[in-house]
């Protein structure tokens, strides 16, 4: 019986081991959750979203894996994300804190904001405007200006990528900025809440990001609160989903 006892414990202890293994190993190479605590990249992003980011898209480095081991220097099978992608990267200046923004500026590009437009290489990038849009869940509620933007391919011939951002107004500290020239073997990012965001712009707090320092492409979302229900509330815990938000891709 003893002896009994004594293998099933072995079993068990197996299989949770097996099973760490095989997360650890998904997480490691296919995909990993990660959830939205701050509203910098709202309206794409809401606080309380929960996403799947691809760990496969831009290749691996040392940030892949869990606690980012120093095993090796740079990427394999490397390749850079494309302009407008929405990405979890590490936080250069610790190497340990995860940011998602968006890639605005690739190796090479020079990118600028002047009165509120964006600047991709000396061209503003087009932007319309779509009307008021009401900020809520992050900090005090604000009533701000959505619009669509279009930002250019990396490459000729490509389409532009579309998505939204905000903005109170376009005298905010980061609505003039100097011309930032993106250092080979980096990329620039910025959020969607273009005068709530702490990004490429502030090159002492964020500044240029390493590519080794890219951790996966957001694909979509999962899951989504909106934080009116407290954790023992269990009767409001339906009404808090934002159930139009599930398995909807990110843009």
């Amino acid at each position: 019986m003893a002896k009994q006892k004594s293998g099933g414990w072995l079993e068990s202890i197996k299989t949770v081991l097996y099973a760490g293994l095989i997360a650890i190993g998904i997480r490691t190479v296919a995909f990993e959750p990660f959830n939205i605590p701050s509203g910098s990249m709202i309206p794409t992003l809401l606080v309380g979203d929960y996403l799947f980011v691809s760990k496969y898209s831009y290749g691996y480095s040392r940030h892949s894996m869990p606690f980012s081991p120093a095993l090796f220097e740079g990427r394999l099978f490397g390749s850079l994300p494309a302009r407008g992608d929405v990405a979890v990267f590490k936080l250069p200046r610790d190497n340990s804190t995860d940011y998602i923004k968006r890639i605005i500026g690739l190796p090479g590009d020079r990118i600028q904001v002047r009165a509120g437009v964006l600047y991709v290489n000396g061209q503003a990038v087009r932007r319309e405007l779509v009307g008021p849009y009401t900020v809520e869940g992050d900090g005090p509620r604000l009533v701000v200006r959505e619009y669509r933007e279009f930002l250019p391919p990396a490459a000729a011939g490509g389409e532009a990528r579309i998505h939204y951002v905000l903005e109170m107004s376009d005298d905010q500290p980061f609505d003039n900025t100097q011309e930032y020239r993106v250092p080979e073997g980096h990329v620039f990012a910025m959020g969607d809440n273009r005068d709530n965001s702490l990004d490429s712009r502030a090159q002492n707090a964020v500044g240029f990001i390493p590519v080794e320092n890219l951790v996966g492409r957001a694909e979509f979302i999962f899951f989504s609160v909106d934080g009116t229900a407290r954790w023992w509330e269990v009767w409001a815990w339906p009404m808090a989903i934002r159930w139009s938000r599930l398995l909807s891709a990110v843009r």
